[in-house]
């Protein structure tokens, strides 16, 4: 097919060793997770009592004024007291080995085969950054309204600015596919091309 949505009489064979395997849905549950929690900021902090700027005169006697004991006004139980185990900056990412990174990617695109969410298209390019080409090519391939992974052999530039705009478009080069993207997209539309790339990095 090409994104004029006509059909080429070409086939394109899948590699069954990426797009036919039995998914894994514990390595994909991972590699979600890894990636989500790479995104967080981990800057969420809140002062302690040590932290807070107050007199650390203790406000009454320790026994004898007939109620509870108190040390200074930075206590927590006092309103602009500090915070009992409150968060402090942190990382959030954690590592995941290779293999498995890899069979969750092979198990994503698998699913998408599965569910007929794959397209293959003939290599393309656009001429100049337009929102209006892109959107054209949704309506060609009959994607239009949903969320649209397109795959790419390499970085371009046109087709990038061209999808930016776009809220449920997305365009990566095929080196940077990752497990995520795949499954948070409706449609996979991929180059011919791109398939080799993909066949390169998860065949290695």
């Amino acid at each position: 097919m090409n994104i004029n949505g006509q059909e080429t009489g070409r086939k394109v064979t899948l590699n069954d060793a990426i797009f036919g395997i039995e998914p894994n849905d514990h390595v994909v549950y991972l590699d979600v997770k890894q990636y989500l929690a790479n995104q967080r900021q981990g800057n969420a902090k809140t002062k302690e009592r040590s932290e807070h700027k107050g007199s650390t005169r203790k406000l009454g006697r320790q026994k004898g004024g007939g109620g509870a004991r108190h040390g200074d006004i930075n206590s927590p139980l006092f309103k602009g007291g500090g915070t009992v185990f409150g968060p402090r900056p942190r990382d959030y990412s954690f590592k995941l080995n290779k293999k498995v990174k890899v069979l969750a990617r092979k198990s994503a695109l698998t699913y998408k085969v599965q569910e007929n969410a794959l397209i293959v298209v003939e290599d393309f390019t656009i001429d100049a950054p337009k929102t209006k080409d892109f959107v054209n090519i949704t309506k060609n391939l009959k994607v239009e309204g949903k969320k649209v992974l397109m795959v790419l052999p390499e970085a371009n530039k046109n087709v990038y600015l061209s999808a930016r705009n776009l809220q449920k478009a997305a365009v990566m080069p095929a080196s940077d596919i990752n497990t995520y993207k795949v499954l948070n997209a409706d449609v996979m539309v991929v180059t011919e091309n791109s398939l080799k790339v993909i066949d390169e990095i998860l065949n290695k």
